[in-house]
């Protein structure tokens, strides 16, 4: 049975305790129930309708033109009435400039042909199809070329080696949701001006897609098969829409995960403010409960009541927590603006209160079992003798304690979809909290030693071991929140410094990629001086020591990978920046003074492959195999914005394969405009990347990123905030009883706050 006026009243008289409990429930349930949600938005936003975000049922991929063998295969499936149409598209980037002015703009050009897309729309300001718009001679642009070039429709613009008119302005294009990932704005293109472009050469970066639509739904699967069957292995990508990748969701995949680990360490400050509030209220009751069991009430009584008591306050702060998470929800859009897909709405649902109620109440439940074991240890002889120790415990406190955590564990593990970084992040937790337990009672032990001359000081450092004192537990909280705090804090700030504000005056800030052979003499006049030209051979790395390189099928795109395709490079000597790690010199010479087929690399892809000295590589050029020792690692002793490879091989080697060369210059800001007009008229096809305005274009998005960051680091200051609070009132009258003790013996109130002020600025320096 319970006793509804022994409930009031306990709840009544410890209000102050209560209301911080429902705001720490409530915390702790904000960002995690909106993430929760909004999460959902975004994957039904970008991956709702996968077919209109990759244009076709099935996607070939690659940085060539589709083999013989595949293209066959097409034709033969057509034939067979297996295949309705397919659509090939050019992606790549390049220069275009105004024919008026000397204006020019660095684009993302997409050349399609009749039919495209397949599924999914591009919406035009003339609300004509694509197909109607984009004819021979005309393209369709994004709005931004209007604005940086100050063209309207109906003028013309150069690309490549063709002068074509602006037909149209797009304003929306499903399989391009967000603008975030592009150096530049889109460019539609038809495919009849393909040839009158005159961009693409022989190792021009290029991405060939080829989009498929097939005749029936329940054989795009086998149809996906026979044409990976028939495709190159590790130069050509068979996917279908369901499996096809997608940056954009790897982005907002990588961000929310991210945001989702603060959202949790919001809700174990949060939990343990709701321990530190829950502690606080039965420590003021512990007289009062000592005369209730000398009355006859028994452990079992008090249980029950306090357990109605925090579930109570649970349900009142999960319903303002779910309630304040999803309004949260509707507000996250706008702090997200420039980077959501376009059209994109958030929805509440009923099943992110409910979930959200779920979650709180497992919360209250964990983090209110400690402060509720301690009424097992509360005996009627308190009445008479007070701040007895905790250290009486017994076995089923250890094991429920253990319960417990698994029971977080779990909790972490659903919130984060990730087991293993759900493992880490608990085993991270608790080695925080078991480091800092450790210095905590290190520094207490030290501060017994200690007997500073001011009576006042020293009274606080006695005051900071006094038996029953709950510095220790204040200590390790207040540490490990601010150590959560401080290490986002440094995230944002280490975001910025090292993608922004570390950016080298003396770093070049033009890159030229895609020169052909031929145009280095023309390309080398026209910049002036002696501008070094790299050599690149695009190549994938088949096999290390025999082993294949492949894909695994879990594996997540979230660094760099071995699967990719890289540039290898060929020269005799090491970069200015550039050292040698492992390994003589940069290649081994024989003692007849040749140098056999062998290859350099970079420290980072040897820890990527963990290849070493000695290691034999296979590489594929465009079909053609290629195997080398590895004979030195080198390592690099300034910024990535420098060019490196990570691949060097001796020059007689690669000399003869298909190649193009990379320049990266250095020139004042005011002299990039005309430098880029002039290099794109000399050489179409060379693309000119102006890294000052990339850099003030991620400065911005950096800036953005900071600002989320922010935002929710800021729940997590108020949870530490919370914690303080709680920490204040759990100690409350034990402080009131010293003051009351001190005037006795004839202190002055300002000697007390001395020694009070004294105390807190111990614990905190502590």
């Amino acid at each position: 049975m319970l006793h509804r006026r022994f409930l009031l009243r306990e709840l009544w008289q410890g209000r102050r305790q209560a209301l911080i409990f429902i705001f720490c429930v409530a915390l702790s349930l904000a960002t995690t129930v909106a993430l929760g949600g909004f999460r959902r938005d975004i994957d039904r936003s970008i991956t709702g309708d996968a077919r209109a975000l990759h244009g076709g049922d099935v996607i070939l991929h690659s940085h060539y033109e589709l083999s013989p063998g595949l293209r066959q295969a097409i034709d033969r499936l057509r034939r067979q009435g297996k295949i309705t149409a397919t659509v090939d598209t050019y992606g790549f980037y390049s220069l275009i400039r105004s024919s008026r002015g000397e204006q020019t703009l660095f684009a993302n050009l997409e050349v399609v042909g009749d039919g495209y897309p397949f599924y999914g729309r591009v919406e035009l300001q003339s609300r004509r199809r694509l197909d109607q718009a984009l004819r021979a001679g005309e393209i369709v642009v994004a709005p931004e070329v209007l604005d940086r070039l100050q063209v309207q429709i109906g003028d013309r613009v150069h690309i490549g080696g063709a002068l074509l008119r602006v037909a149209d302005v797009v304003t929306y294009e499903s399989a391009r949701p967000v603008d975030l990932f592009s150096f530049g704005p889109r460019v539609f293109v038809a495919s009849a001006d393909l040839t009158a472009l005159d961009l693409i050469k022989k190792g021009s970066r290029v991405n060939y897609e080829t989009l498929i639509k097939a005749s029936r739904d329940n054989e795009i699967e086998a149809l996906a098969a026979e044409l990976r069957s028939a495709s190159l292995a590790g130069q050509e990508r068979v996917e279908t829409f369901r499996t096809a990748g997608s940056r954009i969701k790897r982005f907002f995949d990588n961000l929310l995960f991210f945001l989702s680990l603060i959202s949790l360490f919001t809700l174990l400050l949060a939990g343990i403010g709701m321990q530190s509030s829950l502690t606080a209220l039965l420590r003021e009751k512990e007289t009062t409960l000592a005369i209730v069991k000398a009355l006859g009430a028994t452990t079992g009584f008090l249980y029950r009541h306090y357990l109605v008591l925090a579930l109570f306050l649970g349900v009142l702060g999960s319903l303002a927590g779910s309630g304040a998470g999803m309004v949260l929800e509707v507000f996250l859009p706008r702090l997200f603006t420039g980077l959501l897909p376009p059209g994109s709405q958030v929805e509440i649902s009923m099943l992110d209160l409910l979930q959200g109620m779920g979650l709180g109440l497992a919360v209250v439940v964990f983090f209110t079992f400690l402060p509720l074991s301690r009424l097992s240890r509360v005996k009627p002889t308190a009445i008479f003798r007070r701040e007895e120790g905790d250290d009486n415990r017994r076995l089923v406190y250890y094991l429920t304690r253990a319960v417990g955590l698994v029971f977080l564990t779990i909790l972490v593990v659903l919130q984060l979809r990730d087991l293993e970084v759900g493992l880490w992040f608990v085993g991270g937790s608790l080695a925080l909290i078991l480091v800092v337990s450790v210095l905590a009672r290190f520094v207490l032990r030290l501060s017994r030693r200690l007997s500073p001359r001011p009576l006042a000081l020293r009274l606080a450092v006695r005051s900071l071991v006094r038996p029953g004192n709950a510095t220790r537990a204040i200590v390790v909280t207040l540490s490990a929140s601010l150590a959560i705090l401080l290490a986002i804090f440094l995230l944002e700030r280490n975001l910025r410094q090292t993608f922004i504000d570390s950016y080298p005056e003396a770093a070049p800030n033009l890159f030229c990629i895609d020169i052909q052979k031929d145009q280095r003499d023309g390309f080398r006049s026209l910049v002036g001086g002696e501008v070094e030209l790299f050599p690149v051979v695009r190549a994938r790395l088949t096999t290390i020591n025999g082993r294949a390189v492949v894909r695994e099928k879990d594996e997540t795109p979230r660094g760099d990978s071995l699967t990719r395709e890289f540039n290898l490079t060929y020269r005799d000597d090491l970069l200015p920046d550039e050292e040698l790690q492992s390994g003589r010199s940069l290649f081994r010479v024989d003692s007849d003074g040749r140098v056999g087929l062998q290859v350099s690399i970079l420290d980072t892809v040897a820890e990527m492959g963990d290849m070493k000295v000695g290691d034999v590589l296979r590489f594929s050029i465009q079909g053609v195999p290629l195997e080398a020792e590895v004979t030195s690692i080198r390592t690099r002793t300034r910024s990535k914005l420098y060019p490196f490879f990570y691949f060097v091989f001796p020059p007689q080697y690669l000399e003869k394969a298909p190649q193009t060369y990379f320049a990266a210059l250095h020139r004042d800001p005011a002299e990039i405009p005309g430098l880029e007009n002039r290099i794109v008229t000399a050489f179409p096809n060379v693309s000119v990347i102006n890294m000052a305005a990339s850099a003030a274009e991620l400065g911005g998005l950096m800036r953005r990123l900071a600002g989320i960051i922010t935002f929710f680091a800021a729940f997590s200051l108020l949870a530490g905030a919370l914690i303080l609070v709680s920490s204040i009132l759990a100690t409350r009258l034990a402080r009131v009883r010293e003051a009351v003790y001190y005037k006795i013996l004839g202190a002055r109130s300002s000697f007390v706050l001395a020694v009070f002020l004294y105390e807190n600025l111990l614990i905190g320096l502590t």
